[in-house]
């Protein structure tokens, strides 16, 4: 039940997550092991079955492109720069994948934990803002949010499975952790661009990313041989990858894999690219030091040991989104 297409989607796993929630304890165990198998290969996996409504997800796009097409003074004006750009709006210019110069073609919104800890600091956990001229966008975005929240924390129960730690281990750090939701615009190419991609290769900072569909393709994941392959998942697909966090707690034996968005041909210039990730962390104290049981006997951890909030703040920095 776990592995409900024979073939591979252009190049991943696509598991059906209904083997893992409601199949038999074999159905179970089996699913975990592909998702393992999937991320210590490639790094990605398409998940249908999730539950999550076609409505909800087709609405948010929708407010989405509502918000989208406002003027760039009106968009301006919902910007946070003083929360490292984890919250509202992020203008075309401001982020680069880590180590290039060169500014991704898109602009975003970015939603965070609607449900903070009790004890929060408003400096991991800066409030969420409201958009006056899009009444229901920000409902339809924390209603996603949470969604897929509870589904990155199933999906973290089989990667603990697989791992052979407690399958709950993830959920106390991710159940009301760091995560943002962004909803990304790639506007239509008007120019010949400087460069053949939209977003610059890079790995997601998080522990898991899941990506709910996409407008249009672009979508490409590095392979081993260190070619590129394209990723299209079907419209009931949510497509999930390791980051670099969760990397680094298995001592890679997890991929974060690179990735990035290509153009379309030029006859598709004209048209836009919307895209909806999750970005799954956890809370800012979680120790993202390698598990002890996947240390190499009388070796040293790949990585050295920093939490999620030190990690996080890092990366901000160097992608541009931080100061």
């Amino acid at each position: 039940m776990a592995q409900s297409d024979p073939n591979l989607l252009t190049g991943i796993p696509t598991l059906d997550i209904r083997a893992f929630i409601t199949g038999s304890e074999k159905e179970k165990a089996d699913f975990a092991s592909e998702l393992g198998k999937a991320y210590e290969t490639i790094g990605f996996a398409a998940i249908h079955g999730h539950g999550i409504s076609d409505e909800l997800i087709q609405s948010l796009y929708s407010e989405s492109e509502a918000f989208f097409a406002l003027s760039p003074e009106v968009k301006r004006r919902y910007a946070r720069p003083e929360t490292s750009n984890q919250r509202g709006f992020v203008s075309m210019g401001i982020e680069h994948a880590k180590d290039s110069k060169a500014a991704d073609l898109k602009e975003f919104w970015q939603v965070g934990q609607p449900n903070p800890p009790a004890e929060h600091d408003p400096l991991h956990f800066p409030s969420n803002d409201d958009v006056l001229e899009c009444p229901n966008f920000q409902n339809t975005a924390v209603e996603t949010f949470k969604a897929l929240e509870g589904l990155g924390r199933t999906i973290l129960r089989a990667i603990a499975i697989h791992l052979k730690v407690d399958e709950f281990y993830f959920d106390g750090w991710v159940r009301g952790g760091n995560s943002i939701l962004r909803a990304i615009h790639y506007p239509p190419i008007t120019t010949e661009p400087d460069s053949a991609v939209r977003a610059g290769q890079h790995e997601d900072i998080n522990l898991i990313t899941l990506l709910v569909g996409a407008s249009a393709s672009g979508l490409e994941v590095l392979r081993k041989d260190n070619t590129y392959t394209p990723i299209t998942a079907l419209p009931e697909h949510i497509v999930v990858n390791v980051g670099d966090m969760l990397q680094r707690l298995t001592n890679h034996r997890l991929r974060s894999t690179t990735h990035r968005v290509v153009n379309p041909p030029r006859s598709e210039w004209s048209k836009p690219r919307f895209s909806m990730p999750f970005f799954c962390h956890p809370k800012p104290e979680m120790p993202l030091d390698a598990m002890p049981h996947l240390i190499e006997k009388d070796s040293v951890p790949i990585d050295s040991p920093i939490n999620a909030g030190e990690y996080l703040e890092q990366r901000l920095r160097e992608i541009g989104l931080a100061k």
